[in-house]
C-alpha cells in the first residue's frame, strides 16, 4: 500500500499575498484555479490549496503546520526571512508566515524531487 498527502486547504484572507509566496519562493506553479473574489480556490502543485475567505482572522483552526522538502534549502530560507516569515525556536527550519502560516522546511535530493514532482498523479 502506498499513500501520501494529496493536498492540505488553508483559508487565507490574503489570498494573492500567498500565491505570490509560493510561486516566488517555492517555485509552485498554480495547477488550478476555481471562483471568483471573493471566494476563490487556488490549487498550487505540491499539495497546496489555499481557499480565500476575507472573513478568517488568522485564528486557530487553520492547521499547525506542513513540511516542503526543497533542494536549494538555503535559497528557500533566505527568501523567506526576506518575505517576512520569523524562524521559530524549534529551529531554524521552523519559519511562521506573517499570516500565521507555520512552515517547516526539509532538506532534499534534486533528483529525487524533479521525479516526484515530474509524476503528475491526479487525473484531470
Amino acid at each position: 500500500m502506498a499513500a501520501y498527502l494529496e493536498h492540505m486547504a488553508f483559508k487565507v484572507n490574503d489570498l494573492d499575498w500567498c500565491v505570490r509566496f509560493f510561486q516566488e519562493v517555492f517555485d509552485m506553479p498554480i495547477r488550478l484555479s476555481l471562483g471568483q473574489a471573493p471566494h476563490r480556490k487556488i490549487w498550487l502543485h505540491a499539495g497546496i490549496q489555499l481557499n480565500e475567505d476575507l472573513e478568517y482572522k488568522n485564528e486557530e483552526g487553520r492547521c499547525d503546520h506542513f513540511a516542503l522538502m526543497v533542494s536549494n534549502y538555503d535559497e528557500v530560507l533566505k527568501k523567506c526571512l526576506e518575505y517576512g516569515c520569523k524562524a521559530l525556536p524549534t529551529g531554524e527550519n521552523w519559519l511562521q508566515m506573517p499570516n500565521g502560516m507555520i512552515i517547516e522546511l526539509k532538506r532534499g535530493d534534486q533528483k529525487a524531487l524533479d521525479t516526484i514532482i515530474s509524476q503528475k498523479p491526479w487525473v484531470d
